[in-house]
């Protein structure tokens, strides 16, 4: 007796929303009467089933990111907006292919995180972690930081304990980024192993969707309940899912993860921190920690073509992701069951047509008014795959290969660029708190389908560690 029921988990979540939310704002939406329906139900099915029977993820509440559909059971009560005003009353046909898997393993949606606005592909300059729709997200450490972009919500609600399992996704940094400023895991896995089906994403070479909480076990458990293939999002969910490990990928938290390892640190691309600074010393601690847990430490490495790749991120991998985000909105839109939009030139006119909602005269639109003028995939952005496919056989292929390496290891998200244009994996596990309190990660990389080794080393790295403290919240009386 005195088990915590999913209902009283739910109401608990609900509470700690309500309380810490109008400080934080890290949701958007919430489905109370949704989640307390699908609570009630698995209550039921605990009492009448014995535990074995029962899915992984029976009766825990999610938050799933704004631009991921949850159509729910046909009410439709979620609206999947990508933070923006414009899709507001959108109904989407159908779940987002990965909200169905949750739901199978038996997850309460419980309602969407915010993000930063359209993902953070509206225009430059745009403060991570504001949209129209939730207001800027705030850094539950030090208020005064950035939350990070653009899965910011998903990082603050689990950093906050507003909910124990959020959902991000990343194109170019927006699970690695918001996990390491909020002191929480971060799972970007492998392009493909999770569905894009139902997701307003940016570029189906690069998106990806992950799951972001407090500890590496958990965020593994969720993963497990979201990759597979899905006819809905068929060519990379079909490449991918030879990655998925026979018996799964909770048999990888093995606490002597590091144990025999070969890990490569790049630290002359990314490991730049002031003499005597609290980085560079705790990153020398952790290191000595991974040697004494027998990994096998390759220092000194560089990737000969790092400017490069962050040249071509400004301007080839720009272009190709201009064109691929048109491309991916309109179907997306195109899908909905109903919507007051219909594609981006919709967007744009709903914009200019709210200039003060949607701060217009601050922040223009110039990111979709590109995308916009974009005709698919035609030579030009040919030319940039071609590219981009070079700098990875060049870059990070080369480097595991010549030293075999298991992973590459760098500081926070700082290694975005070179794992997002390869579609390959990373872990962010909370590695310190800077000298004014702004968390920072260990980020662990690897080439595609290297989850069950990075997964792993960040456990056993995690373990060794354990550096996470929660933030001190301040509640609202309510």
């Amino acid at each position: 007796g005195g088990e915590l029921t999913s209902r009283g988990l739910v109401e608990l979540y609900l509470r700690r929303i309500a309380s810490l939310d109008p400080a934080l704002h890290a949701v958007v939406e919430i489905d109370a009467a949704g989640a307390l329906a699908a609570a009630d139900r698995a209550d039921a099915a605990r009492l009448e089933l014995d535990g074995a029977a029962l899915p992984p993820l029976h009766g825990i509440p999610v938050l799933i990111k704004d631009n991921i559909a949850a159509a729910g059971d046909g009410s439709g009560r979620l609206n999947a907006t990508a933070g923006s005003l414009a899709l507001v009353g959108s109904r989407p046909a159908r779940d987002a292919g990965v909200v169905e898997r949750l739901r199978r393993a038996g997850a309460v949606v419980l309602g969407t995180a915010s993000l930063s606005e359209w993902c953070n592909f509206r225009a430059p300059g745009i403060p991570a972690g504001w949209s129209p729709r939730a207001g800027q997200g705030i850094n539950p450490y030090v208020p005064s930081a950035t939350p990070c972009a653009s899965s910011s919500g998903s990082a603050i609600a689990a950093a906050a304990n507003m909910v124990a399992v959020t959902i991000g996704t990343e194109t170019d940094g927006s699970i690695m980024c918001p996990s390491s400023f909020n002191s929480v895991v971060g799972i970007k896995p492998t392009v493909g192993l999770t569905s894009r089906a139902g997701v307003i994403i940016i570029s189906p070479r690069m998106d990806t969707i992950g799951p972001i909480c407090r500890t590496v076990s958990d965020a593994v458990h969720v993963l497990e309940a979201m990759v597979g293939y899905d006819p809905r999002d068929a060519e990379a969910t079909r490449m991918a899912s030879r990655y998925i490990p026979k018996g799964g990928y909770g048999q990888f938290l093995n606490i002597d993860g590091l144990r025999g390892k070969r890990v490569g640190i790049l630290r002359k691309d990314f490991f730049r921190f002031a003499p005597g600074s609290i980085q560079e010393k705790v990153f020398r601690d952790h290191f000595n920690t991974m040697r004494k847990m027998g990994a096998i430490l390759v220092d000194n490495l560089e990737i000969p073509s790092m400017k490069v790749i962050n040249d071509a991120v400004q301007s080839g991998e720009r272009a190709l992701m201009l064109a691929e985000f048109k491309l991916s909105l309109n179907s997306y839109l195109s899908e909905l069951a109903s919507s007051p939009v219909r594609s981006l030139s919709d967007i744009i006119d709903f914009n200019n047509k709210n200039p003060v909602e949607e701060r217009m005269a601050e922040f223009g639109q110039s990111y979709l008014l590109q995308s916009e003028a974009t005709n698919g995939i035609g030579p030009a952005e040919e030319r940039a795959i071609a590219k981009l496919n070079k700098l990875c056989e060049e870059g990070l292929e080369k480097i595991m290969r010549a030293n075999q390496l298991d992973v590459i290891v760098a500081p926070g998200a700082s290694a975005h660029s070179l794992l997002a244009i390869g579609g390959y994996p990373a872990i962010t596990v909370p590695a310190g708190y800077a000298s004014n309190g702004v968390p920072f990660a260990i980020c662990f990389g690897g080439l595609k389908g290297s989850e069950p080794m990075l997964i792993e080393i960040a456990y056993s790295f995690e373990q060794a560690t354990k550096v996470r403290k929660p933030p001190i919240l301040q509640h609202s009386v309510i």
